[in-house]
């Protein structure tokens, strides 16, 4: 396996906080690698010390010669007024390189130099590049190539730097959680492209199936050291509870060694002056291992949930549309109590809008929603992630309230909540500024399920949380005494937390399904086959003709056959004539877009034509 990128003793901190000590891992051509770790133990800042985008306080990086990267950032960032297809060439490589300075001798009087740059456009293929940066855009589904980047959603925006990642073809992949604001069509294309190439990956992401089914190693960051397991997400599962186990018992036994050693070592220095000095080091070794701790704790969210009443929500007869865009379309639903449902549907079809509607946010054109009395939401939105920057995490929860009723005559204090969240008592007196995007996720997260809610809101809770958090959520889903509505594209989560969906189809068509994502996702594929077989033409019982018998072609066949044969050579020859164009190196940039657009048509159009001509020449004439 040929070597891509090798790490030796890398270590990282910042200030008193070590991120990761003396770390050593390689990827090879052809490995798919996925990091774990929990928020704050420095995931991201790995991938942007890899991509050079951040320093390092020691050890050695060293790349395969001529390498070429791809990064994907977990949120990326462009210049406002640049177009879709502009963003697309904002981030240099060679390639991008060579394609404007062709543009800039074209400008100039004479095109000096300009048959040379052509000889490189050609040996580094540089004409398909504009042509495949819009074939990646529209299977991500963008299809306004000069739609500016301020006008993009959070999903077109992660789809416009996704495409601007892969068109470079790059040997080694960095993802920073690719899935992140994509909808779940999205995802399961990634998902399968990834599946399908030959590229070398680096990733970073909570989506355990996409983990599962994309990754075949997984690196794990704990206690600050890194650990390799040679497997996909369910190996690395099994293997991560036999390497706590193994560790567990030997820190068991240091414990029963340490306390004999102790003893000898409290001892008066003349009692212990005749021993053996490799004794007393290896008494301070000993304590090292007797000392170690596990960290297992879970983010334990036993905040007991108010009363709630029989009568929660109804929604009677809702319309909603944003000019020819509708959201809501004659929408009726009684909400029953203890219910979770699932939100799913592509992104601009209104599942944030129906949420907003349901919270008073945003009123309907028309229709009613009663809300029960005793109904108190707890909302966990995208928006909401807000703090004071020079804030301490312990005031944040303060502000709040000192105390969390727990029920039962149980009370915790804001401190005590906080560490129920893995916030230590030294993060406690950290600034928000200081926290990583997770922590804060997790701070949010807190803030909304202190306040006792009885009907819970999740729009998107699963994006920046570490796997051990999203977890122990899920385990709270599932036993808390209310309501909940969770809108999300990580399938897993879904899975484990719904009792049924709503599926946000676009332009108003919103239809109930009886069950969680895995469910709705077989019961679509085997839908979606019943309509193909459906639209095949169905053979006549009455009129079967044996696999022998022979027919003749009808005169209306001979006129389709001979059309067929004219037009298919005349496609080929439009297809050679732009296919030298393209080669040229004559053409201006929209005569260039022109082409490229038209060629993939003429594919099409020639392989549909073949086809028929196929199934008419096997009839006889």
């Amino acid at each position: 396996m040929i070597s891509y990128m090798q790490i030796e003793n890398l270590t990282k901190s910042f200030g008193d906080l070590v991120l990761f000590e003396n770390i050593s891992f390689g990827i090879g051509e052809g490995q798919r690698i996925g990091l774990i770790a929990k928020n704050g133990a420095g995931k991201t800042t790995l991938l942007n010390i890899i991509a050079g985008k951040e320093g390092y306080d020691s050890g050695n990086i060293v790349f395969r010669r001529d390498l070429k990267i791809g990064y994907l950032s977990q949120d990326p960032v462009y210049p406002e007024e640049l177009t879709v297809l502009e963003a697309c060439f904002y981030h240099g490589n060679a390639l991008i390189e060579l394609i404007k300075e062709y543009e800039h001798v074209m400008e100039m009087e004479g095109h000096p130099g300009l048959d040379a740059i052509l000889a490189r456009m050609e040996q580094e293929k540089a004409w398909d590049y504009e042509r495949k940066a819009k074939q990646i855009l529209s299977q991500l589904k963008i299809r306004d190539f000069n739609q500016q980047i301020k006008q993009l959603s959070g999903g077109q925006l992660k789809r416009v730097a996704l495409a601007n990642t892969l068109i470079t073809e790059p040997e080694l992949l960095i993802l920073d959680e690719p899935t992140n604001h994509l909808d779940l069509d999205m995802i399961e294309w990634l998902e399968g492209y990834l599946q399908r190439s030959n590229i070398s990956l680096l990733m970073v992401t909570h989506d355990r199936y996409f983990l599962d089914r994309v990754c075949s190693e997984i690196l794990e960051i704990d206690n600050n050291s890194l650990y390799s397991y040679k497997g996909n997400y369910s190996y690395y599962l099994e293997k991560r509870q036999e390497r706590v186990d193994a560790t567990n018992t030997e820190i068991d036994r240091a414990n029963n060694l340490y306390r004999t050693e102790l003893d000898w070592m409290r001892r008066m220095p003349q009692a212990r002056g005749h021993k053996a000095r490799y004794r007393e080091e290896a008494f301070y070794e000993l304590e090292k291992v007797a000392k170690q701790r596990i960290d297992n704790s879970k983010v334990k969210l036993e905040v007991k949930a108010s009363y709630i009443g029989s009568k929660i929500f109804e929604a009677d007869h809702l319309y909603k549309s944003y000019g020819d865009l509708k959201i809501l379309s004659d929408f009726s639903y009684i909400f029953s109590r203890y219910e979770k449902m699932g939100i799913v549907g592509n992104n601009g079809t209104g599942k944030s809008t129906f949420i907003k509607i349901l919270l008073g946010e945003v009123l309907p054109d028309s229709g009613t929603i009663d809300i029960g009395e005793t109904v108190r939401f707890g909302y966990y939105s995208q928006e909401g992630l807000q703090f004071d920057e020079q804030m301490k995490v312990i005031d944040v929860i303060q502000d709040i309230a000192e105390v969390i009723e727990l029920g039962n005559g149980k009370k915790l204090t804001a401190s005590q909540f906080l560490q129920h969240f893995l916030f230590t008592p030294e993060t406690q007196h950290s600034y928000v500024y200081k926290l990583s995007g997770g922590e804060r996720r997790r701070l949010y997260l807190c803030t909304v399920l202190m306040r006792n809610p009885n009907f819970l809101v999740l729009d998107e809770p699963t994006n920046d949380l570490d796997i051990v958090t999203l977890n122990i959520l899920e385990e709270y889903l599932q036993s808390f005494k209310g309501c909940v509505i969770v809108v999300s594209h990580d399938r897993y989560f879904m899975d484990k937390v719904v009792d049924h969906l709503l599926v946000f189809n676009g332009n108003g068509d919103i239809r109930d399904f009886p069950g969680n994502y895995t469910q709705y996702r077989d019961w679509k594929e085997v839908n979606e086959q019943k309509e193909k077989e459906a639209e095949k033409p169905q053979e006549d019982k009455n009129s079967r003709v044996r696999l022998n018998d022979k027919r003749k072609m009808s005169f209306k066949e001979k006129r389709e056959f001979e059309q067929l044969e004219k037009e298919i050579a005349e496609l080929e020859t439009e297809k050679s004539t732009i296919e030298g164009a393209l080669c040229s190196g004559a053409l201006s940039i929209d005569e260039l877009t022109e082409k490229s657009k038209r060629l993939p048509v003429i594919n099409d159009l020639i392989d549909q034509k073949t086809m028929r001509w196929m199934e008419l020449s096997e009839i006889e004439s």
